[in-house]
């Protein structure tokens, strides 16, 4: 593989865009030395109090796919870094790189599915911009949103929070996202509901937090790289061993049958409106509750356990047969353009 170029595998949310971030950006930018660290947002002190601020930009394609589109997915993906990270979303920013050449009604499309979901989720597009490129330069529209937020004073989350026996907590099944967008694009002829479940997370979140307080040890949305980064992530952080069942995580049967003809793991495939939180024990339960009373998280479930201090901390999951596999960050990029 050329290491002296970046490569498409590097935006994949795997071990190569953790390298990339840990080797080439934050030591140019005086960051954290560990690039597993980082949240999905910072806080910042704001005239005496703490925000929140998050960035992200979006290239998905197609631009508009079943359940969403790029406006939307815009939208959601920076309320949920905020939301994850204990803040009550207040505004949004918007830049737009669009290609020349575009069709004006289907930019009109994706900024009314952007204001909408703005608007549902009551946190408005304050500011923004747009620049225009030549008709190689990209493909359709790129999309770069910033968020500012509140933070709640009950989070009190992080790495340093978990601790052997907390449960994680998972909001519902995996792989939708990226699976819907596969199968449009490739025409992959899956039959059956398979829809992208892109959206906002603010209001569970916000409802975790005032509910169970600083027994929420830590949340983190699945996007790229999915459930496996995250729980990789979590393990490494936290520096401890983690234990998940896979008879315990939810499935939507499509999004497995698609994942199957595609050759692929649900647990590395990227989802837009799924969260992990790990919880303590006691609240498990009470987790459980808050999150499927809102449709978005109807069938979330306990589907593991934190384990002991180690070393080197390891993911291993029970199978449905009774095996044990270890779990381990997608290495570069299985999907390419889905978030």
């Amino acid at each position: 593989m050329d290491t002296q170029h970046i490569q498409m595998a590097h935006g994949g949310g795997g071990q190569l865009t953790a390298e990339l971030i840990e080797q080439v950006v934050l030591p140019a930018l005086g960051g954290p030395q560990q690039a597993g660290l980082l949240a999905d947002a910072a806080a910042v002190a704001v005239g005496g109090e703490k925000a929140a601020f998050t960035t992200d930009s979006y290239v998905v394609w197609p631009l508009e796919f079943p359940g969403g589109d790029i406006g939307k997915l815009a939208v959601c993906g920076t309320i949920n870094d905020l939301a994850v990270c204990g803040a009550r979303p207040v505004a949004l920013s918007m830049g737009l790189i669009v290609q020349e050449g575009l069709e004006i009604a289907l930019l009109k499309r994706v900024l009314a599915s952007a204001g909408r979901t703005a608007a549902e989720a009551q946190v408005p597009i304050v500011t923004g911009d747009t620049k225009v490129v030549g008709r190689d330069a990209l493909d359709g529209i790129i999309i770069n949103t910033a968020g500012l937020g509140q933070l709640l004073p009950q989070a009190q989350m992080g790495f340093e929070q978990v601790i052997g026996g907390d449960k994680i907590v998972l909001s519902g099944p995996l792989g939708e996202h990226g699976l819907a967008i596969m199968n449009q694009r490739e025409s992959l002829g899956v039959t059956g509901e398979l829809a992208s479940d892109c959206a906002a997370l603010h209001r569970i979140t916000a409802e975790l937090l005032e509910s169970l307080g600083d027994q929420v040890r830590f949340m983190r949305d699945l996007t790229r790289g999915g459930l496996a980064t995250t729980i990789v992530d979590l393990a490494i952080g936290a520096g401890r061993d983690i234990e998940i069942d896979e008879a315990a995580i939810p499935v939507n049967r499509t999004a497995w049958a698609a994942a199957e003809i595609l050759g692929l793991d649900l647990l590395t495939v990227a989802n837009e409106g799924k969260l992990v939180a790990v919880v303590a024990d006691a609240a498990a339960d009470e987790a459980v509750k808050i999150l499927a009373g809102h449709e978005v998280a109807a069938q979330a479930a306990v589907i593991g356990t934190v384990g002991p201090e180690s070393a080197s901390p390891l993911v291993e999951m029970i199978t449905r047969i009774g095996g044990r596999r270890v779990v381990q960050m997608p290495y570069g990029e299985e999907l390419p353009r889905i978030c």
